[in-house]
């Protein structure tokens, strides 16, 4: 790895988590901290129809517009998976000057935190990464694990 990153695992029980964007990379998101019982915050024009069922069924929290520089506020979390570079980097740095982790979906160096291949058992949760840098790889060690423990995964680099 170009630059490891440190593991680690945090209680998301009722954190807010905010993601702008709400397409295919902000759905995967989505599914991912839902199931550490994370409170979604979604901010985006346009939700891809998933999303717009979970705003339905109440699983998560949308505003149908554009970001703004405040939505941060009291977000333990961002995720930055807009189409658009720009508002990406904005986001970035209203994060940053606040100390507020984020993860850039279209750029990887400017991510504090990558969201790892997971692999859940009854009594475990198993991150796996290669830090954005083998996701083949990290593909096939997730298998290797889910085989080894009989345990199911899904894919989240």
């Amino acid at each position: 790895m170009e630059k490891p990153y440190f593991p680690v695992f945090i209680d998301m029980a009722d954190k807010t988590v905010l993601i702008v964007g709400a397409g295919k990379i902000a759905l995967r998101r989505v599914r991912t901290l839902l199931r550490f019982g994370a409170r979604i915050r979604v901010v985006a024009p346009d939700f891809c129809r998933e999303l717009g069922e979970m705003e339905e069924s109440g699983k998560i929290c949308a505003e149908r517009r554009v970001y703004l520089p405040g939505d941060i506020q009291g977000a333990a979390l961002v995720i930055a998976a807009t189409d658009s570079r720009e508002v990406n980097r904005q986001i970035r740095e209203d994060c940053r000057g606040r100390g507020i982790p984020v993860n850039v979906a279209d750029d990887r160096a400017l991510c504090d935190f990558y969201f790892p291949s997971v692999v859940m058992t009854d009594d475990a949760a198993i991150g796996i990464s290669s830090g954005g840098d083998a996701p083949g790889r990290t593909k096939e060690i997730r298998g290797k694990i889910e085989r080894a423990l009989g345990a199911s995964g899904w894919y989240e680099n």
